[in-house]
């Protein structure tokens, strides 16, 4: 999923209010993401990263959760800017790019190998889709490979690459 679209409500607490507010955005055709909610002295509060679907401007979606029984309710729907490609970055010296099926810790684990190699992180980018029932996950890096290291460096992220079953790409500068 790509997501375009930030969602957040913060209202007075009720029962009901999450299956309202999510079955009402799942009646407009969104695609949740990444979502949370907290309840702070009988506020609630819902956030979301979500796609929307074309058919549904975000003057719409806005207005059909106002359509919901909420009291005191703040509502923010805004676009969220498409991450933009990562081609370039001032001080790097390798673009990296790293994508498969989506798992937890990707960038953790990928990141741990530029401590090692003193390789600092410029620019990083990442990014999932959906694919033949399948959830892609991509992490572009933008790095700072000292020269003596960048072979080795890049060896150990294509074998820990390879190890997640991940393609592994990189572009000298």
């Amino acid at each position: 999923m790509n997501a375009n679209t930030r969602i957040t409500v913060s209202c007075t607490d009720r029962v009901g209010l999450i299956s309202d507010i999510t079955g009402r955005l799942f009646d407009i055709g969104a695609n949740l993401g990444a979502t949370s909610f907290v309840l702070d002295h009988g506020r609630a509060g819902f956030a979301t990263s979500c796609e929307l679907p074309d058919t549904c401007p975000l003057a719409e979606c806005e207005a059909a959760l106002r359509e919901l029984p909420m009291e005191k309710a703040d509502i923010t729907v805004e676009s969220m800017p498409e991450t933009a490609p990562l081609t370039s970055a001032p001080g790097a010296t390798h673009l990296i790019e790293c994508s498969g099926v989506d798992q937890p810790g990707l960038i953790a684990r990928l990141s741990e190998i530029f401590i090692e190699y003193h390789a600092n992180i410029v620019q990083l980018s990442a990014s999932a889709s959906s694919e033949k029932d399948t959830r892609v996950y991509t992490a572009r890096f933008a790095v700072a490979i000292p020269t003596d290291r960048a072979a080795n460096c890049l060896a150990t992220l294509a074998n820990t690459a390879g190890s997640l079953r991940l393609v592994f790409r990189f572009v000298e500068l």
